[in-house]
């Protein structure tokens, strides 16, 4: 049966009105659904039925079926106690944008006795109407698209000119206006001060501590949070996932925050070359960011165990049994309501004596034993003073050697300034012409200048960041250190010693402590001191270097 003029049916029929636009922003305009809500009841009153329903979906797209409204109007057309006959639509476009989809929905809407009729399209089921209706579909199909591709590069445009696109800020920025461009506000981010100290406050908390523990992990930094009240933006409580993220966001510490990393439809990675960095003020110091970074990348749990980071044995990942190399792990009995903790050899708890023999040692005994002689013998300024004497010369050595070769590029970068500062002159006065191997060489003093200088830069940058093992700070380090050792928590006794100690073999007579003076020298003067795999968590395998290399 086809819906046109004049009416077929004598029975008036009910009839639902779906009315949709695509953005929030025409939903808030109060202009698109007042007109299709006119001109589809004015249509209904035409053909003579009864407007019975009305399903309004304001700022949700067609390209799919994924609108709540949408489907309780579906799931109403197929119900036996349905209120409806027809779905009356302004144009084909409110109704589905995917031409193959739209054609699915009407014959199954079809088939439960509901007909589908546009006020401005033809409609029915006549061979050259549903023909017609196909064509709208795939015509309105290819707008869609077209017009998102559209949308999709001025926006890109507009992220290239440094504008901000999103409708939300991250964590620590706000949406300000910064010009107008007609109707059109073109929009900047800018830092919002309560919630940057919150930014600020969540690395030192990973970083530092709260003063009174060690450094935290994320899901303790967002324990913490939590715990004195600190709330997101909609007032939520921190999770891991979020806390992750403010940690591993670059664009906190770079000031240039990615925009099109993903396709919003397909949730796929872009491209890596469409992506564009939108430039905004940062927050922390990029050194503290990788700080961060490096401090993650040792916490990840493919490089350490999760049990050697937060478990709460103190030498688990650094106690080794001197005879296997196995890692020393916490056993136990129980004595009448006594119980007794040991540190045992892995390899011969697990594996059997054949093995290894095994050694047992109590695990509070083994803890003071370790804490007390690295506090008492190797935490002072005296001993600190001479481990790292040797290490000191030869830093002292090859900061001569840097000397001399920044004495020497600028020397070649003064000299390259003054020959192409005579051949400008000779250039001005008239003495020599400008002609191709002039200028030749010109580029080439320019290009030797150029090298000097960058290699300047980076000597600088090196010297910034290099820190003098003065005693001084070789005294404020052991003092810090002996205290935190002596007052702290498991957790952060654990992340101290693993800053300074390598392995502790654990022999049946002694136990070795190890560590590295270069480790010790990083930490002292405040980067990071190894590469953070835990020994007791690499296996020993390839001894000798010469296969998997």
């Amino acid at each position: 049966m086809a819906f046109q003029n004049p009416p077929l049916a004598k029975t008036i029929k009910r009839a639902a009105l779906y009315l949709r636009v695509s953005t929030g922003r025409q939903a808030a305009g109060d202009v698109s659904l007042p007109s299709q809500r006119d001109l589809t009841r004015r249509y209904c009153e035409a053909q003579g039925w009864s407007v019975v329903a009305e399903f309004v979906e304001p700022g949700a797209s067609a390209t799919d079926d994924r609108r709540p409204v949408f489907q309780r109007m579906l799931e109403e057309a197929a119900s036996p106690g349905r209120r409806f006959d027809v779905i009356c639509v302004h144009a084909f476009s409110r109704f589905y944008r995917n031409g193959a989809e739209m054609e699915l929905t009407i014959r199954r809407l079809r088939k439960q006795g509901v007909e589908v009729v546009s006020v401005t399209q033809p409609t029915g089921d006549d061979p050259s109407q549903e023909l017609m209706r196909q064509i709208i579909g795939v015509f309105d199909e290819y707008t869609s698209r077209e017009n998102g591709k559209n949308v999709t590069r001025a926006m890109r445009e507009s992220a290239k000119q440094g504008f901000w696109n999103g409708a939300r800020a991250p964590l620590g920025y706000r949406i300000v206006e910064a010009e107008r461009r007609g109707a059109k506000i073109k929009k900047r981010l800018d830092v919002d001060p309560v919630e940057a100290e919150t930014v600020r406050l969540i690395y030192r908390l990973y970083t530092q501590g709260d003063g009174v523990s060690g450094p935290l992990g994320v899901k303790d930094t967002c324990k913490w949070l939590n715990a004195r009240g600190h709330r997101t933006r909609l007032g939520a409580a921190f999770g891991v996932g979020p806390v992750h993220k403010i940690l591993t966001h670059a664009g906190y510490a770079t000031g240039k925050w990615p925009y099109g990393v993903r396709n919003n439809r397909t949730g796929l990675a872009n491209d890596p070359a469409s992506i564009v960095e939108i430039p905004i003020p940062p927050i922390i110091p990029l050194e503290l960011f990788e700080q961060v970074q490096a401090r993650l990348a040792a916490n990840n749990p493919r490089v350490t165990p999760p049990r050697i980071v937060n478990g709460p044995i103190l030498l688990t990942g650094l106690a080794v049994c001197a005879t296997c190399g196995a890692g020393m792990i916490r056993t136990g009995t129980t004595r009448g309501e006594r119980k007794y903790t040991y540190y045992s050899c892995a390899g011969c708890q697990q594996k059997g004596k054949s093995i290894c023999k095994g050694r047992h040692i109590p695990m509070g005994k083994l803890n003071d034993l370790v804490t007390e002689n690295v506090r008492d013998r190797l935490l002072t300024p005296e001993r600190l003073g001479h481990i790292l004497e040797a290490l000191v010369e030869k830093r002292s050595r090859q900061d001569a050697a840097v000397a001399e070769r920044r004495a020497a590029l600028e020397r070649d970068l003064a000299a390259k300034k003054e020959k192409l500062a005579r051949l400008y002159r000779a250039v001005e006065e008239g003495v020599v012409d400008l002609d191709a191997d002039l200028k030749q060489r010109i580029q080439t003093l320019k290009s030797e200048r150029d090298i000097a200088a960058a290699a300047l830069e980076r000597i600088d940058v090196h010297a910034r960041n290099a820190v003098e093992l003065t005693p001084e700070r070789i005294e404020a380090f052991a003092t810090l250190m002996r205290t935190k050792l002596a007052t702290g928590d498991t957790q952060a006794r654990k992340a101290y010693l693993r800053s300074i100690i390598s392995r502790i073999e654990v022999d049946d007579g002694r136990v070795r402590i190890i560590g590295e003076k270069a480790s010790l020298a990083n930490v002292i003067s405040g980067r990071e001191g190894s590469s953070g795999n835990v020994h007791g968590f690499v296996r020993k395998w390839r001894a000798r270097k010469d296969s998997n290399l």
